[in-house]
């Protein structure tokens, strides 16, 4: 089955590490693995547009089903290969709805951090103000709270309960990527207890960013948040 698929990813992308994490869990290993560089532009080469007008990674393929947005492949994985590997949407109806609102909240979490890590790079100098700095910080920061406040309040270790779930899979990425960018631990207590209590699980082990690896120190950029 994994010998049908082929993954092209980056190192250090939250979207495609969540996609690489699902296969671990569904136990897909042996799938086709295509490492990009986004440095050298590779995400807009040929072979990815093959399959990606929009030259963007995770790009995905099952044969000949293309699935190019993370939350989708994650979802498709876990419906085909519901009976493989790790269950990932729990039975629970309570549980399920607390799954699919957080696994969805994420985006408004990535949002947010990238409105802060990637403004210098997305807005012309000449355009940029120190106002709308200060603004995404600020929303960045009241977004962390609430995510500090689900993971004190419970009601178990994980986003959506007692089980590791889709919530998780695709949360997971952009809460590391926050400390990789510099979060401080002690000002987000929660959140840093959840993100170095998965830092060990094996599916996350597995696909930690190879740059991570080769880079252990990451940037501060958000060390003040």
């Amino acid at each position: 089955m994994a010998k049908d698929m082929t993954l092209m990813w980056g190192s250090g992308s939250p979207p495609c590490w969540r996609v690489q994490i699902a296969l671990e869990e569904k136990n897909l290993q042996g799938y086709n693995s295509v490492l990009l560089s986004f440095e050298k532009g590779e995400h807009k080469s040929q072979q990815v547009l093959d399959i990606n007008p929009r030259g963007q990674l995770p790009s995905f393929k099952h044969g000949d089903r293309i699935l190019n947005e993370s939350y989708g492949v994650c979802s498709y994985l876990e419906s085909q290969f519901k009976n493989q590997g790790n269950k990932l949407i729990p039975e629970c109806g309570a549980e399920q709805a607390r799954m699919y609102q957080r696994m969805y909240e994420g985006q408004t979490l990535a949002q947010k951090m990238a409105d802060v890590i990637y403004y210098n790079w997305k807005v012309p100098e000449g355009e940029r103000h120190d106002s709308a700095v200060k603004r995404n910080r600020e929303a960045l920061i009241a977004e962390l709270k609430i995510w500090e406040e689900y993971l004190k309040k419970g009601p178990g270790p994980y986003l959506a309960g007692k089980d590791f779930t889709l919530a998780d899979v695709t949360v997971y990425p952009s809460i590391a990527y926050l400390f990789r960018f510099g979060l401080c631990e002690k000002r987000h207590p929660k959140v840093a207890e959840y993100y170095n209590s998965l830092k060990s699980r094996p599916s996350i082990k597995a696909t930690w960013p190879p740059t991570w690896l080769e880079s252990p120190q990451g940037q501060d950029l958000l060390k003040d948040i």
